[in-house]
């Protein structure tokens, strides 16, 4: 064992020294394996990132025990064949169908309508364009989370007495109030004035679509300004003292609607319903299929910068074949010859994916600040990292170094 590990020393020492002698070419030859690396990293930090990312606007924007009922709900892009068959098949949920529902099982589970549609906001002669107008029950409070950083959310007095107040996103917070609190100041749509009694916190894009542009305005204001819809969207959460989980209570209402509307045993449901984590299969999916296909395809430069090195420990061996046919002279033998350029290859691989994961950490901070996105750098990255430029370096040094190890010293010697 001390032989090996003085042998590993002596070689490491040597490649060390050769490196450190041609400076400017040990570091073009890192460019490959930076550059390669550095995609990795960045890519995969970016798609780990905007994962994330979309999974916790989700959970703001959907709730994380929440879920919900409607005729046409679809995670994902559905066919236009498939959108009409759904159409024609399910059921609308209409005001009768949610009075229904709370009357069977509003002892366990709370419900909210959400009824949405974009209208143009105003406050004196600034104009916010297509915000998104819900009209809630008070429930939704619970149901869904909703956080805010200022104000409160509207009662069930407030709902019942159909008061003209709101709660807005940040986006209009921004646009009306840059410099003051909103708070018992009025914005104006649909011809009528608004208190705003509460701020929902930032929640960010998700489906390519500002979540932020947004108020709340009790449902029973709602259908005062639109009229009933023809079909509508049902928020639903079980109480908490019921100790359903969400499954069971998801459960309970399919049985409550199948029996409403008749759906004969065997057959699917006769409406949709999505859970938050049919909207995390989604977007791991989603992430999955980029990352299987990006992250390959950046590391492509990987193998670029290992044919590069093989070709510039080719050309180290070539210079130094009469410094190889002393060392043969003097009694080296060729795992010597062979440890010492596999270990100068080894270093510049590894010194490459050291800088390069550098370089992505550093890239992926500064795209943290500027886009708000936490591209954060996981450990398989890492070990990725590390170890694809480690065996490059062993791949790409391996045929120089056995070409060096088997030089015959006599011919070593006559080169010039």
């Amino acid at each position: 064992m001390p032989k090996l590990l003085r042998s590993f020393s002596t070689a490491a020492v040597q490649a060390a020294s050769s490196l450190r002698a041609h400076k400017l070419r040990s570091f073009l030859t890192l460019l490959g394996v930076i550059i390669g690396v550095s995609s990795v990293v960045i890519v995969g930090s970016a798609v780990d990132g905007l994962g994330n990312y979309a999974e916790q606007t989700t959970s703001k924007v959907f709730g994380s025990d929440s879920f919900q009922v409607g005729q046409l709900l679809q995670v994902g892009r559905m066919s236009r064949r498939e959108r009409l068959e759904k159409l024609k098949y399910n059921r609308r949920i209409r005001a009768e169908d949610l009075s229904y529902l709370r009357q069977v099982t509003g002892e366990s589970i709370v419900y909210s309508p959400y009824r949405l549609r974009a209208e143009d906001t105003q406050r004196g002669s600034e104009i916010l364009e297509a915000t998104s107008i819900v009209g809630v029950s008070a429930e939704l409070a619970q149901i869904r989370d909703v956080n805010l950083t200022e104000g409160r959310f509207f009662t069930e007095q407030e709902e019942q007495n159909r008061a003209f107040v709101t709660i807005i996103g940040e986006d209009l917070r921004a646009k009306f109030f840059p410099n003051t609190t909103p708070l018992d100041k009025t914005i104006r749509f649909a011809g009528y004035e608004f208190r705003v009694i509460g701020v929902q916190e930032k929640i960010g894009n998700a489906g390519g679509q500002s979540q932020d542009n947004i108020l709340f305005v009790p449902e029973t204001v709602y259908t005062k300004l639109y009229g009933p819809d023809r079909t509508m969207v049902l928020f639903a959460r079980a109480r908490p003292e019921s100790g359903l989980s969400l499954d069971e209570a998801l459960d309970l209402v399919r049985v409550a609607l199948r029996t409403r509307f008749k759906a004969r045993p065997g057959m699917p449901d006769n409406f949709d319903s999505i859970t938050p984590d049919s909207i995390r299969q989604f977007i791991a999916q989603i992430t999955g299929v980029i990352g299987a296909v990006v992250v390959p395809l950046t590391a492509i430069s990987l193998v670029v910068g290992g044919i590069v090195i093989m070709n510039i420990m080719l050309v180290s061996v070539t210079e130094r074949t009469r410094e190889i046919g002393v060392r043969k002279s003097l009694g080296a033998r060729q795992s010597d010859l062979m440890l010492q350029f596999l270990m100068e290859s080894v270093f510049m691989s590894a010194a490459g994916g050291l800088i390069g994961l550098a370089i992505g950490a550093g890239v992926a901070r500064v795209g943290t600040a500027l886009s708000g996105v936490e591209l954060s750098i996981s450990a398989t990255y890492i070990f990725l990292a590390l170890f694809v430029s480690s065996a490059v370096g062993i791949v790409s040094g391996w045929y120089p170094a056995r070409r060096a190890a088997r030089m015959d010293p006599v011919e070593a010697l006559r080169a010039e």
